[in-house]
C-alpha cells in the first residue's frame, strides 16, 4: 500500500510538472507594448477577430463591437467567445500585453490556466510577436463592451483544464506545416498568413478524436464542427481548389464570387470580408500558398463523437 502511494504521487506531481503552462520567453516581449495600430487593424482582419467576438452575422463597424458570446458548437460541448474589447471588468482592458501574447501564442489566460484549443492559438502559435504586439495596440482602440462572458457549457471530462498541457504538447508547435522555397516572398507570406494569423487549417483540416488537427490532412477539408455537412477542401487537388488559378483564388478572396459565379456562403462569406481588408499583394500571397500544398482527394466521411 505504501509503495502504490508512493508512486500514484510521483505520478500526480509528472502530470503537474508536464502538463504546467509553458510562456512565452521574457526577452521576446520587451516590445509587446509598443505596436503600431494601423498595422495591428490588417492584422486583426487576417485574423478574423470580428467573425468570432463580434455578434452573429455583424457587418462592417458591428465587427469592432468585440463583446463575445458568439457559440461554438462542438463534439467537445458549447465553447462561447469571449468579450476581447478593452472593458476593464468584462473585457481584456486591464491585461498588459504580455497577458495577452501568452495568451495569443501559448494558449495561457492571465490566471494561468490553459485556455481550450476552441480559440485558435495552435494557429497564433506562429506569428510574428511584432504582428501580435500592433494587434495589442488596435484592440485597445476599440469601443469597451459592457457584456459579461458565459460559460462553456461542457460535459464534467472536459472541464478540467490541466490536462490540455499535455494536449498542447501533443498539437501546439510554432514550426510551418508546410514545406516550401523559403527565398519565395510570395509563397512565405501566404504561408505565414493561412498558417497564422488567418488560421485557415482549423476549419479546412480534419481532427484526431482529441481535437488535434491531422497535418497529413492538410487544408483538405473536414466535417463542419457546428453541425452537419462539410468544410470544403483547399488544396490544389480536382476536387478541391483544382481548376481554380492564383487570379481566380485572389479574386475570390477580395470579391466573395467563384470562377463559377456563385458566391461564398455559410461562415466563409464572413471570412472572405475580412480577407477583402488586406492588401492585394496578401490575397495573392495566399492564392500562391494554396496551389503549393499538398493536393488532397476529399473525404467526407464525419467521424464518431468522443
Amino acid at each position: 500500500m505504501k509503495s502504490a502511494a508512493i508512486a500514484a504521487v510521483i505520478a500526480v506531481a509528472i502530470f503537474w510538472y508536464l502538463s504546467s503552462p509553458n510562456p512565452l520567453p521574457a526577452d521576446l516581449l520587451v516590445n509587446i507594448e509598443n505596436g503600431n495600430v494601423d498595422k495591428g487593424k490588417l492584422v486583426f482582419y487576417a485574423g478574423g477577430c470580428g467573425s468570432c467576438h463580434a455578434d452573429k452575422g455583424a457587418k462592417a463597424e458591428k465587427k469592432l463591437l468585440l463583446g463575445g458570446r458568439h457559440p461554438l458548437n462542438t463534439p467537445f460541448g458549447t465553447f462561447y467567445a469571449p468579450n476581447i474589447s478593452p472593458h476593464k471588468e468584462k473585457g481584456i482592458g486591464s491585461w498588459t500585453g504580455v497577458q495577452f501574447a501568452n495568451a495569443m501564442m501559448r494558449g495561457i489566460s492571465p490566471n494561468g490556466s490553459h485556455y481550450y484549443p476552441a480559440f485558435p492559438f495552435t494557429s497564433y502559435a506562429r506569428m510574428n510577436i511584432g504582428d501580435v504586439a500592433d494587434l495589442w495596440a488596435y484592440l485597445k482602440t476599440l469601443q469597451p463592451i459592457d457584456i459579461a462572458n458565459l460559460d462553456h457549457d461542457l460535459p464534467l471530462l472536459f472541464q478540467v483544464r490541466r490536462g490540455l498541457g499535455l494536449w498542447k504538447m501533443m498539437f501546439l508547435s510554432n514550426k510551418p506545416i508546410v514545406a516550401i522555397d523559403e527565398s519565395n516572398k510570395k509563397l512565405v507570406r501566404g504561408r505565414y498568413l493561412v498558417e497564422g494569423p488567418g488560421h485557415c487549417g482549423e476549419c479546412h483540416t480534419p481532427r484526431y478524436l482529441i481535437g488535434g488537427i491531422k497535418k497529413s490532412r492538410w487544408l483538405g477539408g473536414g466535417p463542419t464542427p457546428e453541425g452537419k455537412g462539410n468544410i470544403p477542401n483547399i488544396t490544389p487537388h480536382k476536387t478541391g481548389l483544382g481548376a481554380w488559378t492564383e487570379s481566380d483564388i485572389s479574386y475570390s478572396l477580395e470579391s466573395g464570387f467563384t470562377p463559377e459565379f456563385d458566391s461564398f456562403g455559410s461562415s466563409m462569406v464572413s471570412v472572405q470580408e475580412n480577407i477583402a481588408h488586406l492588401p492585394a499583394g496578401d490575397r495573392e500571397a495566399i492564392a500562391a500558398y494554396l496551389k503549393v500544398v499538398t493536393a488532397l482527394e476529399t473525404v467526407k466521411k464525419r467521424p464518431p463523437k468522443p
